[in-house]
């Protein structure tokens, strides 16, 4: 078992252990009502639902992109909310082919919590399976108190004054993770503006699967990525996307590899673009 990547078989085979805490993060970006309404039907035994437009997100200024980082410390306080400790496994999923279930494996990672696990293939692989599936809604205990607390962020990322300092310093290499159309400018479903940041590198989300929406082997990743990156020092890589969610599929993939150290631009292309002096592509 990988520390990051876990099967459905194996998740079936701990499933309810006392250390496991299994998340729910299905979501859908154009309908966001959709992942809780799955949940409510049916989901692996246990999972709690976790919601990518409330409780995984910041406050949305208008310049900040469309899914800034939510407060750390409330983010901390949510995961004691669920008895997550130093020694709980998480394991997290979606049916997105990763892409939600990655950002939340990064959010996590970011709050503290040191084993999240990523379920390969996610919600389809687990009904491949044979899983059991449940309509129960499990709830968190209730705190009495929300104490504040002091978090040290566990994830590096980067700002976009950062990225605007590197496009005349050449401090970083940009992977940009959302489809190659939208690298090139020529699609542009969901923000304003097309394009990207001048000098970013595009690896779609989509290089990181097999055709039934697993990750690929580990030693296949590195090798793709070490064809994509050359010599480029790992702790120089930043990643982005859309909105800071889909560069955290690259981001894990690149940790599944055994590249660590790569960074997040939280803000993304949207946030990028909220300024219209920032230089973009085309």
């Amino acid at each position: 078992m990988s520390e990051i990547l876990i099967s459905a078989t194996q998740l079936q085979a701990m499933l309810h252990e006392p250390d496991v805490v299994v998340f729910d993060v299905r979501h859908d970006l154009m309908n966001h009502r959709l992942g809780r309404q799955q949940y409510m039907q049916a989901h692996i035994p246990g999972a709690y639902f976790l919601d990518n437009e409330a409780e995984l997100v910041g406050a949305k200024t208008g310049q900040n992109g469309r899914h800034p980082l939510p407060n750390l410390e409330a983010l901390a306080h949510l995961m004691l909310q669920y008895q997550v400790t130093p020694q709980t496994r998480v394991v997290v999923y979606d049916d997105s082919q990763g892409h939600m279930a990655a950002r939340t494996w990064w959010l996590l990672r970011w709050a503290g919590v040191s084993q999240v696990m990523l379920l390969d293939g996610g919600w389809q692989a687990w009904l491949e399976a044979g899983g059991l599936i449940d309509s129960h809604i499990a709830l968190p205990p209730v705190l009495e108190k929300h104490h504040k607390m002091t978090v040290v962020p566990q994830q590096a990322t980067v700002t976009a004054e950062q990225i605007l300092e590197h496009l005349t310093q050449a401090r970083f290499t940009l992977i940009d993770a959302r489809a190659a159309e939208r690298y090139r400018g020529e699609k542009e479903p969901i923000d304003a503006v097309a394009g990207h940041i001048p000098g970013a590198l595009n690896r779609p989300t989509t290089a990181n699967l097999q055709a039934g929406g697993t990750f690929k082997p580990a030693e296949q990743l590195r090798v793709e990525f070490q064809e994509l990156l050359g010599d480029t020092a790992i702790d120089s890589v930043v990643c982005y996307c859309g909105s800071g969610i889909t560069a955290c599929h690259n981001l894990f993939a690149l940790e599944l590899a055994g590249l660590s150290g790569a960074k997040l631009y939280p803000g993304s292309w949207s946030e990028w673009i909220a300024d219209p002096s920032r230089p973009r592509v085309p």
